[in-house]
């Protein structure tokens, strides 16, 4: 995925030609606005590339951007942003239609961090898999019903042990849908990398997947990092040698973090994830888990299930614990308010295990 501004059509098409030349075999942008959508005929007519568009929150860009793209993806969690009194069925109907129109492919992206909000309350709160497995089944079952056929699921989540049951799941009800796997907010490489590992070793080896995607916080001259992960993994599973039987993470510091992508509104968040992986070193053995979110869309519900969570806005970081908020501070500000989060919870847990 692209993490350019897609209305800066130079620094867009750089990208996009730059992970097709490292094999990228569809490269997905995201469009958020009239703007992103009027670059499109240029970035088209200047790559040979696959181009899938992200949606975003306005499904109603797709009639602007289906003529010059290969594929549509969608979230179902995001269809309630716009036209709220509008059944989700309709807005489906619409983009199916497009879709079908300029034969382009759907994808379904269901995401852990921004689920359909009337399937989050058909299920307990601690249950993070079935609303995403719900909402997905639904989807795919009304597309069925327009007799569109021509589309692939997503179910991703930062946990691989989730990545794996809920597209196990899904694949025994549904072997019939091809499947696009990964890992979402995997981090920074290497933990990013071994995260995103265990889950396509797991699904792969078992028949699960079509197409993967590896997302890593990277800089954007670092992007082609991804596919070359990618690469690897898929040519050691094909040649036999998986490494998945360890335990990842289960006892030790975990953190989260997601790809920079044309959402982030300060391209500081990246910086800030890596000084926050430095800062924390010495809680590594601590069984937390913190997430470092890029942007507004994903952000607050993408931190919620952590037990600390930034997500970056152009000039604050929101810290939160949980799904509580703890106030918006400046970059330079954050790091020791999370610092003296992460101990009160560290000292909180000790404590307890002492009592």
């Amino acid at each position: 995925m692209t993490a350019t501004h897609t209305s800066d059509v130079a620094a867009t098409l750089e990208q996009v030609n730059a992970l097709h030349a490292a094999g990228a075999g569809v490269v997905r942008i995201a469009v958020d606005s009239k703007k992103d959508a009027a670059a499109l005929p240029e970035i088209r007519g200047g790559s040979q590339a696959n181009l899938a568009i992200d949606l975003q929150e306005n499904y109603r860009l797709a009639a602007e951007v289906a003529p010059h793209v290969d594929k549509l993806r969608y979230n179902p969690g995001h269809l309630y942003h716009h036209e709220r009194e509008k059944p989700w069925q309709e807005k489906v109907k619409f983009i199916a239609g497009i879709a079908g129109e300029h034969d382009c492919a759907l994808r379904v992206g269901v995401n852990c961090g921004s689920v359909d909000p009337d399937k989050k309350a058909q299920f307990a709160e601690d249950d993070s898999i079935g609303p995403m497995l719900a909402s997905a089944l639904e989807h795919c079952e009304l597309l069925d019903s327009l007799g569109f056929t021509r589309y692939a699921v997503s179910l991703k989540d930062s946990d691989p042990a989730k990545v794996i049951e809920v597209n196990k799941r899904f694949a025994e009800q549904r072997p019939d849908i091809p499947l696009h796997l990964g890992v979402t907010e995997a981090g920074m490489p290497p933990d990013g990398i071994i995260k995103t590992r265990i889950a396509f070793e797991q699904l792969i080896s078992r028949g699960i997947g079509d197409t993967v995607r590896v997302s890593l916080t990277v800089p954007n001259s670092r992007k082609g990092e991804e596919i070359a992960a990618a690469r690897q993994i898929l040519d050691d599973i094909a040649a036999g040698r998986v490494r998945s039987v360890v335990d990842f993470g289960r006892e030790s510091l975990n953190i989260i973090s997601c790809p920079s992508c044309s959402r982030v509104e300060n391209e500081a968040f990246i910086e800030l994830a890596e000084e926050v992986k430095r800062m924390t070193e010495y809680a590594k053995d601590h069984a937390i888990t913190i997430a470092v979110m890029g942007c507004r869309v994903n952000g607050p519900g993408e931190t919620d299930d952590a037990d600390l969570g930034l997500w970056c806005g152009p000039t604050h970081v929101n810290l939160k614990k949980r799904s509580a908020e703890l106030g918006a501070f400046a970059y330079d500000e954050i790091l020791p308010r999370l610092r003296a989060e992460l101990d009160k919870l560290i000292e909180g847990r000790a404590a307890a295990t002492s009592s």
